[in-house]
């Protein structure tokens, strides 16, 4: 990690055709979260990049079935998916959107240069027409029979049912979404990537250079190279996206997959108009893209072909992509409304956020599909985060008020056991950097918690209140370790739980969070006065996630 000058993290752009759910929180920007809040603690130089996917056809076809048009969606859940965002703390640098015109310039520009330079191949295909409707028909607005598991409902590009990848001709009795008339075959003409002429330099750049990516990232890629690439569509009849920028391409828009990835360059454009090519196109850059399953086709093969092909842009160094977070034994469906919004969330649970936070990344997809339940929610929050993290917390804090005057009392001499406690916390500073650099955020996560039980077993072994009535020096050296323990708690969590960690730093006088602090004996010096305790979690009661299961029902 140390090689690069500067670390580009980027976080899925999710489409604004719908507000953000739990399922893309735990498969994208939280542990996205987590990680650039690590390297803005080790001191990094880093920009964390989003913005909301704003073209393609799930856009029109929301836009169809509310009656307006699509820069009315796009304005309506750009806004509520930005807000909730920030009221969540995920922290990014820029968070921005598509339909911008820093965007459309920049997409426009990136398929001139490729067209000029001969990368592209045009051909005429034959493609689904709605005689009724007058127009092409994009794979999304065509619907049918998988071939592969028979699901009457697969799309022109996928079946969510298998997960096959389709054409719309491979649909059996396809029909139009638009009209539900059958559509028919019409000669039409677009420009394609040709994916298979880079299949060697794939090979060799993912296949060999990066079998550190994670086990599913690896896999998938490697599926998809045996099972050969074909050229790929750029463009598409449609109306709404980037126009493609040359004569001819009437009617014609940039496909939304070339499109969106190009957003995290113009979204940093944004920020830094005078520098983003260091970002971007210097080799001192590390460039990681954080994505669910679903995207790391279009981000470990097809945008780094976009990117190679361009010539003067860096490669992603790591795609660390999360499996799918089920809902109660069923999976997360946006049309069945069988999700827990982000922004519905935070109404119902205000000062909870990080209650989530913990919760997801604890239960995380990391490599396989997961499921998140309101019960385990619930059990989380009352014996972990309250009986464990809150619960040691609250008692250092209470105990040095009660007989410290709320002043961090002096160490004094220590026994083995004081050693052990205080030789744990740099053992398992290590253990969360060392899984946080190599993504895997549920291990950190558990780490960062042994550092509270770690300190509530010592209280709880220690029994300083009973020491208070008879050797109140060594009640100084237990409150003194045990405020350590808060203290690199306070530092710790401060990735995971960012509320948290800030209002632990207020109750202890701590300026900031420091990591390089974290395993040193003295975090907090002697005599600093500490806040009165505040509880920083409550329990969360049967009738709370009542409310939410009858929700879903």
């Amino acid at each position: 990690m140390n090689l690069y000058k500067r670390h580009l993290v980027t976080a899925a752009l999710p489409y604004a055709n719908g507000p953000v759910h739990i399922g893309h929180l735990a498969g994208v920007y939280i542990p996205a979260d987590i990680y650039v809040r690590y390297l803005r603690l080790r001191g990094k130089d880093v920009k964390f990049i989003c913005g909301s996917d704003e073209h393609g056809v799930p856009i029109t076809i929301k836009a169809r079935q509310m009656g307006v048009s699509p820069q009315d969606v796009v304005d309506k859940y750009h806004h509520i998916i930005k807000e909730s965002f920030a009221r969540f703390g995920i922290s990014f640098d820029v968070y921005s959107r598509t339909s911008s015109k820093t965007q459309h310039e920049t997409a426009a520009g990136f398929f001139k240069k490729l067209y000029d330079s001969g990368k592209f191949i045009e051909k005429n295909t034959e493609q689904y027409y709605d005689t009724e409707a007058q127009q092409f028909l994009a794979d999304r607005y065509i619907t049918g029979s998988c071939p592969k598991c028979g699901n009457e409902s697969a799309y022109g590009d996928q079946c969510e049912k298998c997960g096959a990848t389709l054409s719309p001709t491979e649909l059996i009795n396809p029909r139009s979404m638009i009209s539900g008339s059958k559509p028919i075959l019409r000669e039409t003409s677009h420009w394609y990537l040709p994916l298979n002429e880079y299949e060697p330099w794939l090979r060799e750049w993912i296949l060999e250079q990066h079998k550190e990516w994670k086990t599913n990232v690896y896999g998938q890629c490697k599926s998809w190279l045996d099972g050969g690439l074909q050229p790929r569509a750029v463009s598409r009849d449609l109306d709404w996206g980037v126009p493609v920028p040359i004569e001819g391409a009437e009617g014609k828009v940039l496909y939304v997959w070339f499109d969106a990835p190009i957003g995290y360059i113009s979204n940093t454009k944004e920020i830094l108009p005078d520098e983003w090519e260091l970002w971007w196109k210097d080799k001192e850059t590390r460039l990681v893209h954080f994505i669910g399953k679903d995207n790391i086709v279009f981000h470990c093969i097809v945008f780094p072909v976009m990117l190679k092909a361009h010539g003067d842009y860096i490669l992603p160094d790591n795609v660390p992509a999360n499996e799918f977070l089920n809902l109660e034994g069923n999976k997360i469906s946006t049309s069945r409304n069988w999700a827990v919004w982000l922004h519905e969330y935070l109404d119902d649970f205000p000062g909870k956020e990080d209650v989530l936070r913990y919760v997801l990344c604890a239960n995380a997809p990391e490599t396989k599909d997961n499921d998140f339940t309101w019960k385990d929610f619930q059990t989380r929050n009352n014996s972990e985060l309250v009986a464990i993290l809150g619960n040691f917390v609250n008692r250092a804090i209470v105990l040095t008020h009660k007989y410290f005057d709320g002043k961090v009392p002096p160490l004094h001499e220590v026994n083995d056991y004081d050693k052990a406690t205080l030789n744990d916390i740099p053992i398992i500073k290590q253990a969360v950097e060392e899984n946080i650099e190599t993504f895997h955020f549920r291990e950190a996560l558990k780490e960062a918690m042994n550092l509270a039980r770690l300190g509530n077993k010592y209280l709880t072994d220690t029994e300083p209140w009973k020491l208070a009535k008879t050797d109140m020096q060594k009640a100084s050296t237990v409150l003194n370790i045990a405020l350590q323990c808060c203290a690199a708690c306070a530092i710790v969590f401060e990735p995971f739980l960012p509320f948290t960690a800030q209002k632990l730093r207020q109750m202890l006088g701590m300026q900031e969070a420091d990591w390089d602090m974290l395993g040193k004996n003295a975090i907090l010096p002697d005599s600093q006065l500490l806040q009165e305790a505040q509880l920083l979690f409550g329990k969360i009661e049967d009738d709370d996630i009542q409310k939410q299961t009858d929700k879903l029902k």
